[in-house]
């Protein structure tokens, strides 16, 4: 499946053009809320991160996911190009995808990470 880039996966509604970092934050806030809050029926901090971690994400910008207990979202990450001009069909669409790396491949492994919050 070929999303769309990241900034446009979010723009709907908005005046100016969304980050990519912008929009992974909408993201993970999004899981926090709706499956967080929803899913735990609470707000307590502690324990919607404990039900974030428990559920799995699935968005329009990362696809399918998962939130490890360090606290980091596992996704598919993206080796991209930079369209020529005379590819480009409009504002921001800068990139093309390349190739698709699997989550479990495109993030440091948990044991390698050294949180201190990870017993």
């Amino acid at each position: 499946m070929i999303r769309p880039a990241p900034s446009q996966a979010f723009r709907r509604g908005e005046q100016r053009q969304v980050s990519d970092h912008g929009a992974g934050r909408r993201v993970f806030d999004d899981h926090a809320l709706s499956q967080g809050v929803e899913a735990g029926k609470t707000d307590d901090g502690t324990k919607v991160i404990a039900k974030m971690k428990e559920l799995p994400t699935d968005d329009p910008l990362f696809g399918k996911g998962t939130v490890r207990a360090d606290g980091r979202k596992l996704h598919p990450a993206y080796l991209v190009e930079v369209k020529k001009p005379s590819e480009s069909k409009g504002p921001y669409d800068y990139y093309k995808i390349r190739a698709t790396i699997p989550a479990d491949q495109a993030f440091r492994p948990m044991s390698e990470g050294g949180c201190p919050l990870v017993k």
